[in-house]
């Protein structure tokens, strides 16, 4: 008995919608719940999902075709797509797989697994599949990583749901794929079967060379090849320290540092395809080279948002200056019992979180934000810290700033850094504060214009100390001094709140006491 594949029921505002994408193809086997079919409509994309699992046997509308609500899509029938009849009626292209496929589910328990993508949040569309740690057939553990997806704010991983291999890649790299599509097939202790020709494994089942590949003459742990592969390295200047000569995760990560196996430029060779030699990149006297690569998602979530942020924000910027030299004492003084008592180096950004974070109290108009006509007043300071990263500027969110101490917010600082460069960072982690501070100064900016993190409505940009000669108490004297910066949106705050706000920073850096005794 066949059952029928609706189109959801659309709000009212919605009078039809367009058959966006299918998922599976007639004769393809699907489990209760599993994603079949995407309908766009003028607001949103809505998924239908199978109603019963079965195999689906009916396609009445395609691609392209404009529905109405609760209209017939398909129909799904009983029985598994390689059970019966239906196998029969494939196409002689996947008839002649039938042997390889047998083999994949050939040992142990051979339970086929479908890989999909994370479940996005309702603020991420879609991702780019960034790149595949597993290749078909590739022996791989439980947990081990298979495929990483970017979207335009964090890496997502994806991990294999047991110990076995895949056996299909449905999403290559760099295609676009939607929350929980279906990137892969995966089978169950099916780890190289299908590559009879290899030398067998060995006996003990360990996960060290099941995992291994080789590159050229070397052999990396998969660990080390995501690294090579990340920082572009010459895996034949890098001297391994593991079993066998193998090049280990901590060998990479010591060339990194040394910066002893950076590859040189070289003539591309003849053959290859055009992206090849883009990468190559050839440095040709009398030429003069050029290399296009797509901007990442990241990048372009970073270059839409900066250019709304100018165009919708009626922004000025304040600047002052903060003598820093009151803060360094302090930090001198004390450096090394912080250390030793919260195992974290005091720096300085410990001090500008807690300084924004009474002036935020002060003023509440800073830490406000705007929601169309209104303006959302918080009740709580979450101040936002910007880490750059090689993919490009992250900023995740420090939570209760006002409750934390200093060595909690060094702590976070730490963290957060480490886990962005490696892209391990939640997207929770980077959404909801109410301002936002950034530091130029580490890479030796003296003054700048920070822009506005919407829909937060100010921004607090730090620079470089430099010494520089001051006037005080009317001798001149070489203070190390900072230029500090806010960026604000006049739509909400007024030029004298922020001024004031700003001088607030200042004073309470200039006299660290300030912080303590809440004047």
């Amino acid at each position: 008995m066949a059952t029928d594949i609706k189109a959801p029921t659309f709000p009212e505002s919605v009078a039809e919608g367009t058959v966006a994408a299918w998922h599976k193809k007639p004769g393809d086997s699907v489990e209760r719940d599993e994603l079949i079919v995407e309908i766009e409509t003028d607001k949103v994309v809505l998924e239908v999902v199978a109603p019963e699992a079965g195999t689906l046997s009916e396609v009445t509308v395609e691609e392209g075709d404009t529905v109405a609500s609760e209209q017939v899509l398909g129909k799904i029938g009983e029985g598994k797509a390689a059970g019966g009849g239906t196998e029969a009626k494939k196409s002689d292209a996947k008839a002649e797989k039938k042997p390889d496929d047998a083999q994949a589910q050939k040992p142990a328990s051979g339970k086929q697994h479908e890989v999909k993508a994370p479940t996005f949040p309702e603020s991420i569309q879609e991702g780019t599949v960034a790149s595949w740690n597993k290749q078909v057939g590739e022996a791989v553990k439980r947990d081990e990583v298979l495929a990483e997806i970017e979207t335009d704010k964090v890496v997502l991983e994806v991990v294999a749901p047991a110990d076995g291999a895949l056996t299909e890649i449905k999403a290559e790299e760099g295609s676009q794929v939607e929350s929980e599509a279906v990137l892969a097939l995966f089978a169950e202790g099916a780890g190289g079967e299908n590559t009879a020709s290899e030398p067998e494994a060995p006996a003990d089942g360990s996960d060290e060379s099941a995992a291994e590949e080789p590159v050229g003459d070397k052999i990396l742990a998969p660990a080390a090849r995501k690294l090579v592969a990340e920082h572009d390295l010459d895996v034949n200047k890098i001297e391994g320290t593991g079993k066998g000569g193998r090049i280990l995760k901590e060998d990479v990560q010591k060339a990194v540092k040394d910066g002893s196996a950076k590859k040189v430029a070289k003539q591309p060779k003849a053959a290859g395809t055009l992206e090849q030699a883009a990468a190559a990149a050839p440095v040709v006297e009398g030429e003069r080279p050029e290399k296009r690569v797509p901007m990442s998602r990241l990048r372009q979530t970073i270059a839409k948002r900066l250019v709304q942020a100018q165009q919708t924000a009626a922004m000025l910027t304040t600047y002052n200056e903060v003598d820093m030299g009151a803060v360094m004492d302090l930090r001198a003084q004390y450096k090394e019992t912080f250390l030793k008592a919260h195992d974290v180096k005091l720096g300085f950004m410990g001090f500008f979180v807690k300084a924004a974070s009474e002036a935020l109290k002060r003023f509440p108009d800073v830490n406000a934000s705007i929601d169309g006509t209104d303006i959302v007043y918080h009740g709580y300071q979450d101040i936002g810290v910007a880490v750059s990263t090689d993919r490009g500027l992250v900023v995740p969110v420090l939570r209760d700033t006002d409750s934390m101490k200093i060595a909690d917010v060094e702590k976070g600082i730490v963290d957060f850094g480490k886990r962005a460069r490696d892209g391990k960072l939640g997207i929770d982690e980077m959404q909801g504060g109410t301002f936002t501070i950034t530091n130029g100064g580490i890479f030796g900016s003296l003054m700048s214009t920070p822009i506005i993190n919407p829909p937060q409505t100010a921004i607090l940009g730090m620079h470089k100390i430099q010494e520089r000669p001051m006037a005080v108490n009317g001798k001149v004297e070489i203070r190390p001094m900072m230029y500090l910066a806010v960026s604000y949106d006049h739509r909400m705050i007024d030029g004298k709140d922020a001024v004031q706000f700003l001088v607030t920073i200042k004073e309470l850096l200039e006299d660290p006491a300030r912080l303590l005794l809440d004047v």
